[in-house]
């Protein structure tokens, strides 16, 4: 069971599945999860936050397009950077090197 909260045409506009704050006089109710408007409002959810996701995917690759160009142009240095941001660049840096080089082994004609 979950416990969901609707507006006034009876949409879903949140839902939970912890009873402990969800006081049935602020407008929330238990309905299964299998609910068909439950079924609904999750996959809406789901989709915007693959869309989310997709678009954070892209973003961080620009984000390190522009690191590396204010390191390239001597505005900062990598060493400037936190040691948590300097272990993921080089971590991103070596998995994209990596896959290059599995890229480049592929001739294209679908063998091994």
């Amino acid at each position: 069971m979950v416990y969901v909260k609707r507006d006034e045409r009876g949409q879903i506009i949140a839902l939970s599945r912890d009873a402990t704050e969800q006081d049935p006089a602020q407008g929330w109710v238990e309905v299964s999860n299998d609910a068909p408007d439950v079924v609904a409002f999750c996959s809406t959810v789901s989709d915007e936050v693959d869309a989310l996701r997709r678009s954070d995917l892209g973003f961080v690759r620009v984000l390190e397009d522009v690191i590396d160009l204010l390191i390239e142009r001597s505005i900062i240095r990598f060493t400037d950077l936190p040691p948590a941001a300097q272990s993921k660049l080089m971590e991103r840096r070596s998995a994209r090197a990596e896959r290059h080089k599995l890229s480049l082994l592929d001739d294209g004609d679908g063998l091994i």
